[in-house]
């Protein structure tokens, strides 16, 4: 019994502080993404020298490619399976190339590849810049594919960004409200919110106050008067 306690009692006591840790950085990253969206929205010129430019407004205007599209699989909205379809953009103002995420699009048939509408002449976006994309788990290299689009299982820059043949920009940005160019717009908040995290702490915390509550119970506790006879 010792021995179980002595090992699971700092284990669960450390869960609990690291959920209040993981619970401070979603908080510090929701203000950060509130006071950056309630900024002035600048330019792709302005935003490529800028130290932090993670939910950043922008306002931009160019033209989408019509043949470099990328489409991220394994996004749903309300249970319905879907992907996001992020475009090859240049923005005429400082010539520069990004890829501009236009938002969800529902595919209910995946033995066909959906139909996506690229926008004729220039357009003037709302969007906001997105902070670097996390490394996840892939099915191989899809921008390997030599037809367009590409489907993609998580957001690779670089391979992207050889893939289109083209000098983009290393970070990307996503529309925030309808335009020509628009899909569906829905955007999901952060998966856990900081306060998740805090009730996760709780209860954390409150398994190790029961196990040592029940360790002290058990140092208390008078034997048996079997034990005692056997004794």
């Amino acid at each position: 019994m010792t021995a179980f306690v002595a090992f699971f009692l700092p284990a669960l006591i450390a869960l609990g502080f690291w959920q209040l840790d993981r619970g401070e950085e979603k908080r510090q990253m929701q203000a950060q993404m509130d006071a950056s969206r309630s900024a002035l929205a600048v330019s792709v010129q302005t935003l490529q020298n800028a130290d932090d430019r993670a939910w950043m407004p922008l306002q931009i205007q160019g033209v989408f490619d019509p043949e470099h599209i990328w489409l991220l699989d394994n996004r749903t909205r309300n249970g319905q399976a879907g992907l996001e379809v992020l475009q090859r953009f240049k923005d005429i103002d400082s010539d520069l190339e990004l890829v501009v995420n236009r938002g969800w699009l529902a595919w209910p048939d995946r033995r066909e590849t959906p139909r996506v509408v690229t926008p004729e002449g220039i357009q003037r976006l709302d969007a906001e810049a997105l902070p670097k994309a996390e490394a996840g788990f892939t099915l191989g290299d899809t921008n390997v594919q030599s037809t367009w689009p590409k489907l993609i299982t998580s957001v690779d820059l670089k391979a992207m960004n050889a893939a289109s043949s083209q000098s983009l920009l290393p970070w990307m940005a996503r529309l925030r409200t309808g335009s020509d160019a628009a899909l569906t717009l829905d955007w999901p908040a952060l998966p856990m919110t900081s306060s998740k995290h805090v009730a996760y702490a709780v209860q954390w915390f409150a398994l190790a106050l029961a196990l040592l509550a029940l360790f002290v119970w058990a140092g208390f506790r008078p034997e048996s008067p079997e034990n005692e006879t056997n004794a």
